[in-house]
């Protein structure tokens, strides 16, 4: 598509005219069949430290700007000082079936003028890997960003060293964007950020893709018969 120009005959960008700055995220609640996404408080800590009491010294830190963690005390008062943020914004997941809160994540980076948010400080324990609770989690956030705050654009960004984080972005449907060389300096050591977005316009084609993955027609004892990235590519093609 030809770009427009303006009376200086210089390429410029799509036009918004009806465009307004969006709200803040704030502290809500989201229901899911198989988790409920709710803002993190003093009552989900201890059932957090206990999740993550085998992974103190583990390998779930070496990514995160926080952890390795000496004690559960440590973990604890983390914890605690995550509860009172306000950008990142900081939920806690909780496993329906258990009634337990299994893991963490944020909305970060808040920009309502420019309707960009970015998802961070993930942070899932054993109990909540690899299991369907922890996509439909990212799922019903995508959902709030999007059809609730009207957002334009949702960020993923990690270290470009961190592998599990580059596939799971691209599971999740982000889209790849580049890499920010010596973008930060942290735990003493280099990181060159993987840059990763969701943008509206794509937003529709991957609700439909996530609705259909989430489907329990989609298991057989637990095993999905279609990977998410399967879903994405029949509901693009459809």
């Amino acid at each position: 598509m030809t770009p427009r120009t303006n009376e200086f005959s210089q390429p410029i960008g799509e036009e918004l005219p009806h465009y307004c700055p969006r709200k803040r995220p704030k502290r809500v609640t989201l229901e899911g069949t198989h988790c409920r996404v709710e803002p993190l408080v003093a009552g989900h800590i201890g059932q957090l430290v206990s999740a993550f009491g085998s992974e103190l010294q583990g390998p779930l830190w070496t990514y995160l700007p926080v952890g390795p963690f000496a004690s559960e005390e440590e973990l604890r008062e983390l914890l605690t000082g995550l509860t009172e943020s306000q950008d990142p914004l900081h939920f806690a997941i909780v496993d329906k079936h258990s009634g337990l809160a299994v893991g963490t994540f944020a909305l970060m980076r808040h920009s309502p003028h420019n309707g960009v948010v970015e998802m961070g400080w993930v942070m899932y324990s054993p109990a909540l890997q690899r299991t369907i609770a922890a996509t439909e989690a990212q799922f019903l956030v995508m959902e709030y960003v999007f059809d609730q705050l009207g957002y334009r654009r949702y960020e993923w960004k990690c270290d470009s060293l961190n592998a599990p984080s580059r596939r799971a972005a691209e599971r999740l449907g982000f889209a790849y964007e580049g890499t920010f060389r010596q973008a930060v300096v942290y735990k003493g050591r280099n990181r060159d950020t993987a840059w990763f977005s969701i943008i509206d316009g794509e937003w529709p084609a991957l609700k439909r893709a996530f609705s259909a993955w989430l489907d329990p027609n989609n298991f057989e004892g637990g095993r999905q018969l279609k990977s998410l990235p399967e879903a994405n590519r029949k509901v693009r093609q459809s």
